[in-house]
């Protein structure tokens, strides 16, 4: 259940992290046929906040509004590496997991979860820049520097900035299904699934322009994933030798040809199983995979149900093909 979402500030928020919390969960789109959630900023440290760009925010919502939240969020801050949080906070968050809530964190928000205790024995991420010392900080925690947000259940974390728009719409689609987080993706002009992890930055601390050498391939393979594709052909497309384009392919994207593409074709079935009426076969031959089979095969490797399971949730007992 996703219905009631809190945003906790803190001193020195940073209003960007805010702002898309605000936009994935605090607007109403219900002229659009999509979800309202009962969206509110909490305020952790008096009712008038300085965010880390200077101007301050002011909320009448004390801590005691957490106490009804599904979903507390926690915003990055300028100084939460290495600052004391008030006890009351901390409290409120581990009261929140020993009711059932899920506890969102993006970028440094990860360091409050943290001093509350809740990265012990679980998985999670924070900024590429700031994965070592939050390792540091939190021993007990596992630490993944590579990934763009990790679901340990109740606890999400998300990586640096927009990473925590993928972690946000990751819940919406888990909640509502993907035709309501594709839909809040097409408003917000941003994808709504991304590829690869935080290893492209990590490797490249100022990163050139994002898929600068083969950004124009991957925008072809894109319009033509219904196509056979080798290494050796995607390279001549982009000018390269295949060594070459293989290594700034994993560089620029964070992941390989072949993954890449797998993941798109699965992405357009899926977009296909909830919008059309297809067959099985049409569907696996627009999306590169061939036939039913291999398009079963694949569906249920990456998402783990089949295609027909899919669609029933999706769409609905109606639009089920026969095919299996």
């Amino acid at each position: 259940m996703l219905n009631n979402v809190a945003v906790l500030l803190l001193g020195e928020v940073h209003p960007f992290e805010l702002g898309v919390l605000a936009e994935v969960f605090g607007l109403d789109r219900s002229d659009e046929g999509l979800p309202v959630h009962d969206f509110a900023v909490v305020s952790g440290e008096g009712p008038v906040l300085r965010t880390h760009a200077g101007f301050t925010v002011s909320t009448p919502h004390g801590l005691d509004r957490l106490d009804e939240a599904d979903l507390i969020a926690v915003p990055a801050g300028a100084s939460f590496k290495n600052r004391d949080f008030p006890d009351e906070v901390l409290e409120s968050l581990r009261r929140a997991v020993d009711r059932g809530a899920r506890v969102l964190s993006v970028c440094t928000g990860a360091f409050v979860l943290g001093e509350a205790g809740l990265l012990d024995g679980r998985r999670c991420t924070t900024h590429w820049h700031h994965t070592a010392e939050l390792a540091r900080r939190f021993p007990r925690a596992v630490v993944e520097p590579d990934v763009l947000y990790v679901d340990e259940g109740q606890i999400i974390t998300s990586a640096g900035t927009a990473a925590g728009i993928d972690a946000c719409l990751h819940l919406v689609r888990q909640a509502h299904g993907p035709h309501v987080a594709n839909a809040i993706a097409r408003r917000m002009v941003v994808p709504p699934h991304r590829d690869g992890g935080q290893a492209q930055y990590i490797e490249r601390p100022l990163p050139r322009t994002a898929c600068d050498t083969v950004g124009g391939t991957l925008a072809w393979m894109e319009r033509h994933l219904d196509r056979e594709m080798t290494v050796e052909q995607l390279a001549a497309q982009a000018h390269m030798s295949p060594r070459t384009f293989a290594r700034r392919f994993q560089q620029e994207t964070g992941t390989t040809p072949y993954r890449w593409l797998l993941r798109q074709r699965v992405l357009l079935a899926q977009r296909l199983l909830e919008t059309s009426d297809e067959t099985m076969d049409t569907i696996a031959g627009r999306t590169g995979f061939g036939n039913a089979a291999a398009l079963r095969h694949q569906f249920v490797k990456s998402l783990g149900t089949t295609p027909n399971a899919y669609r029933h949730t999706f769409r609905g007992p109606a639009a089920v093909s026969e095919v299996a």
